[in-house]
């Protein structure tokens, strides 16, 4: 009987164990299948290949947290500063010469003021940086000017020599816009419209990011698509450059 018992037992338990490891594989493989439903997230592309964040693109420094307003406080007041100055040169019709000198002329007045009534208020006088430019840092300023000027040198100097027809296009077409612009607006205005893109679409386009990277992959398809027919009609029927494209 006991040994009945026993080996009833033995039985009993194997099937336990069986039952359990069915539980577990199931419970797995359900699980896997689960994991093979869920839809997996495609990496989003940025606009124009952008592999970093947009912070670190503009520099990641002081200027990047200005143009992306990361303190609205000083970045609005830069704005509204830059705008004020807009106005007096634009709208009141201040020139930029007597601008500069009475800017001067307050500035120094109050310095000189302030600094001769300390002692009568029982307030320090101010106190003024030393501001000295470093050989070092001018040199590096030459350096990078240099630089930019002889690359500018060469890519006029290709465009005059007639050995590059898509880049001589390209500038007539952009020197036609500016010069369009021009008409349409004071050098003035022109300047601040752009300063006033270049310091709010940074911000406007981080905010709106993902939905900015849409459209822009679709226009960016687009223009492909049209320069792919315009190649087709007209660039490659023009010898210079079908001649290029081959070699």
């Amino acid at each position: 009987m006991m040994s009945e018992n026993e080996e009833h037992g033995s039985i009993l338990e194997k099937i336990n164990e069986k039952i359990h490891e069915y539980k577990h594989s199931s419970s797995s493989s359900s699980s896997d299948s689960d994991d093979d439903k869920k839809p997996k997230k495609s990496k989003k592309k940025k606009l124009f290949g952008r592999k970093h964040p947009l912070h670190r693109v503009l520099g990641g420094g002081k200027a990047a947290d200005l143009v992306l307003w990361r303190n609205k406080q000083t970045s609005g007041s830069i704005l509204a500063g830059v705008t004020v100055i807009w106005l007096l040169f634009e709208g009141i019709g201040y020139h930029l010469l007597t601008f500069l000198c009475h800017a001067l002329i307050v500035f120094l007045t109050v310095c000189f003021v302030w600094s001769n009534a300390a002692s009568f208020i029982n307030r320090s006088p101010p106190k003024f940086p030393e501001l000295i430019l470093s050989e070092v840092h001018c040199l590096k300023f030459a350096h990078i000017m240099r630089k930019e000027i002889n690359e500018a040198f060469f890519t006029l100097r290709n465009i005059a020599s007639g050995k590059d027809l898509k880049t001589y296009l390209t500038s007539i077409a952009v020197l036609w816009f500016i010069s369009i612009l021009g008409g349409c607006f004071s050098f003035l205005t022109l300047s601040y419209t752009i300063f006033l893109m270049a310091y709010t679409l940074p911000m406007l386009y981080e905010k709106y990011e993902d939905q900015v990277d849409v459209v822009g992959e679709k226009a960016l398809v687009e223009i492909k698509k049209q320069y792919a027919v315009l190649d087709a009609k007209l660039l490659s029927k023009i010898p210079m450059l079908s001649e290029k494209k081959q070699h």
